[in-house]
C-alpha cells in the first residue's frame, strides 16, 4: 500500500546466504533460548515466587531476573520483554535490505499500539508518564513524538492535526493518512463513544499494516512470499473473527454500522477474504458468526472452543495454539525471513507463559498453572503420533 517495492529479492538457494546467512544463522542459534518442557515442569511445581525465580537462573533468563530484588509478574514480564527487544535490535544492526526492511515492518505493530495506548489513556485522563512506561519498547518513537500524541483531542479535527504535526514524519504516519482519507470518503464524524472511535482507528491501522506487510512479502517471493503469506492470512483471519465477535453489543453491530464501519475493517487478505469477509458483515450474534466459520473448517474447531463454553481453553488459548504451531513450522524451512516474525511471536507467547505461571504461583490458582501454550513442547498435540492437525 505505502512501502516501496524492495530492491532485491530475498534470494534463493544459491544467494540467500551471500547477504543474510549470517542473520538466519543467529536467529536459528536463538531457538536454543526458549524454555523446554522439563523447565516448564519444574516452575509450575514451585509455592512461591522465590522459589519460581531460582529455577529462572537455570534458563536462559538467569541473568534478566538476577536484578530484580522482589519477583513480581509485571517485573518479569518487563525483564524478559527487555531481553527480546535486546535480541531483536542486534538482530536488527546484522541486517541488510531488504531483511531490514521487514524486521522495521514487524515494528510497526507495536508503533501502533503504542498510539493508540497513549491516545486511548488520555481518554480516561491518565498520566502520560505512566502511559509511556506502558508503551511496548518496540514500537517507541522519540520521547517528543511520544508526548506530543497525547495532546490532541479527539474527533476528526484532532486526528487530522495529529497526523499533520506529529505522525505524519514516522513509519506508520502512512497508515494514519489512509486512515483519515478512508473516513472522510466514508463521512468523518461518527455517531459512537469515544472508547469504540479509538478501536475503530486501531483496527483500520492494523488492517493497513497487514495489508502492507503481506504486499511486500509478495513481493520479495520465493519461501518467504509463501511462508509469510500464510502466516499473515491466519492473522488478518484472527483480526476479523475477533472484530466480529467483539463488535456485540456496541454500536458497530447495528445494521448500519456493519456495512459502514465494520465491513471497512476487515484486511482485504486472509483464507477468510474475500467470500468469508463478506458474509461476517451480516453477522448479528454469536449464533450466526459460528455458522459462518463453519464452512471454514480450519476455524470451525476454533469456534467449537468458544461455543462449547465448558472447554478448559478459551478461544484465545485455541488461536494461540494455532498460531505457536505454525510460528514453530515456520523453523523447519530454510532461506527465507519467516523465521525472524516468528521468533519474535513465539517469544510474545514464552513470556505469556512465564506471566500467567507467576500470577498463579502469587494467586495460589496451582489448578490452572498449566492453562498455558508451550512453545517448542514436544507435548504438543501436532508432536504426537496421529494427532498432527
Amino acid at each position: 500500500m505505502t512501502t516501496p517495492a524492495p530492491q532485491s529479492d530475498a534470494g534463493n538457494l544459491s544467494t540467500f546466504n551471500i547477504l543474510h546467512g549470517f542473520t538466519e544463522a543467529l536467529v536459528r542459534g536463538m531457538r536454543s533460548s526458549f524454555m523446554k518442557d522439563s523447565d516448564y515442569h519444574h516452575m509450575t511445581q514451585c509455592d512461591t515466587l522465590d522459589d519460581f525465580r531460582l529455577n529462572m537462573t537455570e534458563t536462559d533468563y538467569s541473568e534478566s531476573v538476577a536484578d530484580i530484588p522482589n519477583l513480581t509478574p509485571s517485573g518479569l514480564q518487563e525483564a524478559a520483554l527487555e531481553k527480546m527487544v535486546t535480541e531483536f535490535k542486534y538482530l536488527r544492526t546484522q541486517a541488510v535490505e531488504p531483511l531490514g526492511q521487514f524486521l522495521d515492518f514487524i515494528t510497526y505493530e507495536y508503533m501502533i499500539e503504542n498510539v493508540m495506548l497513549l491516545l486511548k489513556g488520555t481518554l480516561s485522563g491518565r498520566d502520560i508518564n505512566e502511559l509511556i512506561a506502558q508503551c511496548h519498547p518496540l514500537g517507541m518513537f522519540k520521547e517528543s513524538t511520544m508526548r506530543s500524541v497525547p495532546t490532541f483531542e479527539p474527533g476528526p479535527r484532532g486526528y487530522d492535526d495529529l497526523y499533520q504535526t506529529v505522525l505524519v514524519d514516522t513509519p506508520v504516519g502512512p497508515y494514519f493518512a489512509q486512515f483519515l482519507q478512508d473516513s472522510a470518503v466514508h463521512g468523518g464524524s461518527r455517531n459512537v463513544l469515544e472508547e469504540v472511535e479509538i478501536e475503530i482507528i486501531k483496527s483500520s491501522l492494523i488492517k493497513y499494516w497487514i495489508e502492507d506487510f503481506a504486499a511486500y512479502c509478495s513481493k520479495l517471493g520465493g519461501e518467504t512470499a509463501t511462508i509469510m503469506g500464510d502466516l499473515l492470512k491466519v492473522r488478518a483471519d484472527t483480526n476479523a473473527i475477533n472484530i466480529t465477535l467483539n463488535s456485540f453489543g456496541t454500536p458497530l453491530n447495528e445494521p448500519g454500522m456493519r456495512f459502514s464501519d465494520r465491513k471497512r475493517l476487515y484486511p482485504a487478505v486472509g483464507h477468510l477474504y474475500p467470500a468469508g469477509t463478506s458474509m461476517l458483515v451480516d453477522v448479528g450474534d454469536e449464533d450466526e458468526l459460528g455458522r459462518v466459520l463453519e464452512l471454514f473448517p480450519q476455524y470451525s474447531s476454533i469456534w467449537g472452543v468458544h461455543a462449547g463454553g465448558g472447554s478448559e481453553k478459551s478461544i484465545d488459548d485455541a488461536f494461540y495454539e494455532r498460531d505457536v504451531q505454525q510460528l514453530e513450522l515456520a523453523f523447519e524451512g530454510q532461506m527465507h525471513f519467516g523465521v525472524f516474525y516468528a521468533f519474535v511471536k513465539l517469544k510474545e507467547q514464552e513470556i505469556r507463559n512465564l506471566v500467567w505461571i507467576s500470577e498463579c504461583i502469587l494467586q495460589g490458582q496451582k489448578d490452572e498453572i498449566n492453562k498455558f501454550v508451550p512453545v517448542f513442547s514436544q507435548h504438543a498435540p501436532w508432536r504426537k503420533s496421529g494427532g498432527r492437525r
